[in-house]
């Protein structure tokens, strides 16, 4: 098991993460993907750099490079759930969830209502997954992204409670950074919600239903 984030993030970008393995081939799309996506991450950074020179300061750089960190970690983590419509390490995770979650309703609600539910279960756990992906990367309604992902987290910390192997440190920590990337609205932060409040498009201005929820979900 690597502990170096640095050569991980490497191997990944690459396409040699241990997670590509069961997907073949088809991995090689997925590098694609991120690739896409981390250039897209990047044009973003210079529009916004360019245009506006408030953005040009030490918190909107810390914001912009923690949400991008963060994204690649959902991306990353996406992979297990893959290949669909049930991989091996998801259908692991859901019976150690059924066996040490922190209260037995959850216990019995994860063994008896969602396991035999798998092949519905893993697309949508994958779909969440990669959506806080694309929106800590692009920096888009990552407030909204932010609270969500915080739900998330928040189920699996109590869905390994009782789980010694797991340190129960890592997914406090992990909600506290994505409950901050949510309070601070880090798509501000050199990120396409700092571009479309800046140039807002027809649908996300004025009082119209899309607008407003824009507005509160950036």
């Amino acid at each position: 098991m690597r502990t170096d984030p640095f050569r991980d993030a490497v191997l990944f970008v690459l396409g040699h993460d241990d997670n590509y393995t069961p997907l073949g081939l088809f991995r090689w799309l997925l590098v694609l993907a991120f690739a896409l996506l981390l250039a897209a991450n990047l044009v973003l950074l210079g529009l916004n750099w360019t245009a506006d020179p408030g953005q040009r300061r030490g918190r909107h750089l810390y914001l912009w490079l923690a949400r991008t960190l963060v994204g690649a970690m959902w991306f990353q983590g996406s992979l297990w759930k893959l290949p669909l419509p049930v991989s091996g390490g998801f259908k692991y995770w859901m019976e150690q969830i059924a066996h040490n979650a922190a209260f037995p309703a959850m216990q019995a609600f994860y063994a008896d209502t969602l396991l035999p539910h798998l092949a519905l279960l893993d697309p949508v756990a994958w779909l969440a997954e990669i959506s806080f992906a694309i929106a800590f990367t692009l920096g888009l309604a990552t407030r909204l992204a932010g609270i969500l992902a915080v739900g998330f987290a928040a189920n699996i910390w109590l869905g390994v409670y009782h789980n010694s192997a797991e340190w129960p440190w890592q997914y406090m920590f992990l909600i506290l950074l994505l409950g901050f990337l949510a309070q601070e609205a880090a798509g501000r932060s050199l990120g396409l919600d700092a571009l479309l409040r800046r140039r807002p498009v027809a649908l996300l201005t004025g009082s119209g239903l899309l607008a407003r929820a824009y507005r509160l979900a950036s």
